[in-house]
């Protein structure tokens, strides 16, 4: 960027690691998530003819539209910023003309929702453009919408509140059915311990593939038969009554993973990281056999990290690929890495990428 081409705004937004609850978010569920150190970063300047150019950093080229753009006429990255601007003008605000700027070091397709964090940080610029005045739960909503409307990805909205609301050595107790938000001390590292993420390199797109989108239909559908509207209200006596064996083991993996959710919340101020690990262990195994969306780096990821001395480990994202979480003593660090990159190794699969995270703070202005 040229001193000639000052930006007008410069906002920051978070990626996220999910300590626990995945597929439970739209199931008016609970999650568990925190906000990561990685972010994405959007510099905007104001333009005069109504046109949009945007540039990414980690991206070859530049992708120009209009504000004028509707849904499916920019695809790939660039598609969750022209959603921004398209979700803000089909709300009422008068989103003007715009240079965009990105650059980011939240991993894409590890499912630490390097997505939410582009679309919580263009949305948070284009409202300062467009004078929209959202609130933090208005942008969470807004770039929820980009994703699922603009974009065609059936996610909850969890990762855009944890990119919105993330507080430094905090986790968020979520529940996605009122959009309540209670931080919870997540200070692990102060008691001797390290979350890993172990980037297993394959890459998932949750709006490209469409078993995501099956599941989310088999839990509507679970929970109809069972006559409820989500099966947040569904109780593991409930599923008894399901005679669909899938359907009941998709269900089953969102009702006790919200019990996870819950009990994991209430762990962490106890410092009792051991059961934390225990209930990240039983989250992957219903993730890899109820719920079916694991696989096999996954699986060994995690089996891997826990032989070479972490507490737990489990996937974390929307599944199909992407990343796994450990939870071990820091001084088990040197020794998980090197366990897992092994196990990689032996199956003939690229080094995975593995870096350490903590609770950081949420997005805001740079």
């Amino acid at each position: 960027m040229s001193p000639s081409e000052r930006p007008d705004w410069s906002w920051a937004a978070p990626g996220r690691v999910n300590l626990m609850g995945e597929h439970t978010d739209y199931n008016d569920g609970f999650v568990l998530p925190f906000a990561i150190e990685q972010r994405t970063r959007v510099a905007l300047r104001r333009r005069a003819d109504g046109r949009l150019r945007i540039h990414s950093t980690q991206q070859d080229g530049t992708v120009e539209t209009t504000t004028g753009t509707t849904p499916g006429e920019v695809s790939g990255w660039a598609g969750y910023v022209a959603g921004v601007v398209w979700a803000l003008r089909d709300a009422g605000h008068d989103v003007p003309g715009a240079d965009l700027w990105i650059d980011s070091d939240v991993p894409m397709g590890a499912g630490l929702s390097s997505s939410a964090a582009l679309t919580c940080a263009t949305t948070m610029a284009l409202d300062d453009l467009a004078g929209a005045g959202l609130d933090a739960a208005g942008i969470a909503e807004l770039a929820l919408l980009v994703e699922n409307d603009y974009v065609g990805a059936p996610t909850g909205v969890m990762d855009q509140l944890a990119s919105v609301h993330g507080r430094a050595g905090q986790a968020m107790l979520i529940d996605t059915r009122s959009l309540t938000v209670e931080h919870r001390p997540a200070r692990f590292v102060d008691d001797g311990f390290a979350l890993l993420v172990i980037d297993t390199g394959a890459a998932h797109a949750l709006a490209e593939g469409g078993a995501y989108a099956e599941r989310r239909r088999e839990c509507e559908r679970a929970a109809e038969l069972l006559g409820f509207t989500a099966l947040r209200d569904v109780t593991e006596r409930d599923l008894a009554r399901l005679d669909h064996d899938v359907l009941r083991r998709r269900a089953r993996h969102v009702v006790t993973e919200d019990a996870r959710v819950l009990a994991c919340a209430g762990l962490l101020g106890t410092g009792d990281w051991a059961a934390v690990g225990a209930i990240f262990s039983a989250s992957h195994a219903s993730m890899r056999d109820d719920f079916e969306i694991s696989c096999a780096e996954l699986d060994v990821a995690c089996s891997a990290a826990e032989a070479g001395g972490a507490l737990g480990s489990r996937m974390t994202g929307g599944g199909f690929g992407g990343a796994a979480i450990a939870l071990l003593p820091q001084t088990a660090v040197g020794s998980v890495a090197a366990s897992v990159r092994a196990a990689f190794a032996a199956h003939g699969w690229p080094d995975p990428r593995v870096l350490a995270v903590q609770p950081s703070a949420g997005a805001g202005p740079l």
